[in-house]
């Protein structure tokens, strides 16, 4: 099946890949390994999820034409197992800061305020001519 994507939704991709690379540059600056370890597991975690999800919203509106795959229903279900699977193991082995994998599976919603701020100065500038 082929996903049909918006530009909204490649930017969005593209600011979220943007805004956890800046944060995981960002610890490794400040000299904090551990915690850049725990925002980059989280923030894969999370762009594994966005994609997966994205994968299955595209099939839902696909109306009906093609059935889901059993991959992408078992990608759907292992979301959120998968998640909490990883905070388990964090808590448990104490490894990565629970606190920066926390942290890293909030980078969609920075992307999404990216997307935002920039659709907003869109209208902006559209605004002023």
């Amino acid at each position: 099946m082929e996903i049909r994507r918006t530009p909204i939704e490649d930017r969005l991709l593209r600011w979220m890949l943007l805004c956890g690379t800046a944060a995981v540059a960002a610890a490794l600056v400040l000299r904090q390994g551990r915690f850049a370890g725990g925002l980059a597991a989280g923030f894969a975690l999370s762009v594994i999820g966005f994609l997966w999800l994205r994968s299955a919203v595209a099939a839902a509106l696909d109306l009906g034409r093609t059935a889901a795959s059993k991959g992408l229903a078992f990608k759907l279900v292992l979301r959120y197992p998968l998640i909490l699977g990883a905070f388990y193991l964090f808590y448990r082995t104490r490894w990565l800061p629970i606190e920066a994998v926390l942290a890293g599976l909030f980078v969609p919603l920075a992307g999404g305020v990216v997307e935002c701020l920039y659709q907003l100065g869109v209208v902006v500038l559209a605004s002023r001519r």
